[in-house]
């Protein structure tokens, strides 16, 4: 059985492991490529079935595709899902927050959402209007959770002053990208706002997908672990290859000395960690599913779990506090 947990100060409770939903819908010439329905449908009907409930989506992803694909799956299902959408931040006037919430419930077939996000931190909108719009839409039983998404310290920090209930705080979080662990997570817990991590496979680096940079697709490449004057990367900075590749290498072999397969080993450890409420995972079709709910289900030994807390510190130590990987910590997005 997959164990849930409770989001925040809500009475919200999401399946450890969730499934990301920035694939579906999507064509061609989208970021993950195309994403045929038939396999979506296949994949959130075997997730329900599993114990699974939780499925992230945005209104940016696809350009409003993923939510339409995730309505059309969880057709007739709806009661058993528990539903995450996000506001992009230069939409949260009231006015067009309003709109754009109404219009992710009809890409979506449903009369409210479980959790809607800010997608990224409000720079160029009144921070205390926005979230007494979304405080006014869970009044209204629009939606039943506010939460956040990529805020730092001094940006959840404003948010909560505003008097609203953050329940979650959403953030890349994986054994190679821990800047949170620092600073964010301390306030999180202290507010009792649960951590949802999104890719917690880093795109499929620790996976094992990859040997060493050069077969690793440019788009994925783009992030401060990586050399930053490499096209498209835009962050400058000298990155951190040689203690990326060495912590996969050790993670591989230990892969390979517990008979745990280096994903698996990957997911539990962020699901283990303390304060974290989800994990959200890619699944873009069954066997993918399947890889998922093994991780979730797997115990790591405490042994275990500070063997890889160890040979992930390196790069904690190299790549600093910042959970934003696109972005040097001047020009981060979240503060």
């Amino acid at each position: 059985m997959i164990e849930k947990r409770k989001c925040g100060k809500s009475n919200i409770e999401i399946s450890v492991v969730g499934v990301g939903c920035w694939s579906y819908g999507g064509g061609p010439d989208d970021y993950w490529g195309a994403q045929d329905q038939q396999a979506v449908n296949e994949v959130v009907h075997a997730a329900l079935d599993a114990g699974i409930n939780h499925f992230d989506t945005a209104e940016v992803y696809n350009e409003g595709r993923s939510e339409e694909a995730l309505g059309v799956a969880l057709k007739g299902r709806r009661e058993r899902a528990v539903i995450a959408s996000k506001i992009w931040p230069g939409n949260t006037e009231p006015t067009v927050l309003r709109r754009h919430c109404e219009d992710s419930l009809r890409r979506l077939g449903t009369d409210y959402l479980d959790i809607y996000y800010v997608h990224w931190p409000i720079t160029d909108q009144s921070v205390p209007d926005a979230f007494a719009t979304l405080m006014a839409l869970k009044s209204e039983g629009k939606i039943r959770s506010v939460s956040v998404s990529n805020f730092g310290v001094q940006q959840l920090s404003e948010a909560l002053d505003t008097g609203a209930q953050i329940d979650l705080n959403q953030l890349c979080y994986n054994l190679i990208s821990r800047g949170l662990e620092v600073e964010i997570l301390p306030l999180c817990r202290r507010h009792q706002v649960g951590i949802v991590a999104y890719m917690p496979l880093m795109q499929g680096l620790l996976a094992g997908k990859y040997a060493n940079v050069a077969e690793i697709p440019p788009n994925r490449r783009r992030t401060r672990h990586f050399r930053g004057d490499v096209p498209p990367a835009t962050h400058g900075g000298p990155g951190a290859e040689e203690e990326t590749f060495a912590c996969l290498d050790k993670l591989r072999e230990l892969s390979a000395e517990h008979d745990i397969p280096m994903a698996h080993l990957a997911m539990a450890w962020v699901m283990a960690r303390p304060g974290v409420t989800c994990t959200l995972v890619g699944a873009r079709n069954l066997q993918q599913l399947q890889d998922t709910i093994a991780a979730a289900q797997l115990e790591l030994p405490s042994g275990l779990m500070q063997q890889l807390d160890e040979l992930s510190q390196p790069l904690l130590d190299k790549l600093g506090t910042s959970p934003d990987y696109w972005n040097t910590e001047a020009n981060s997005w979240t503060r």
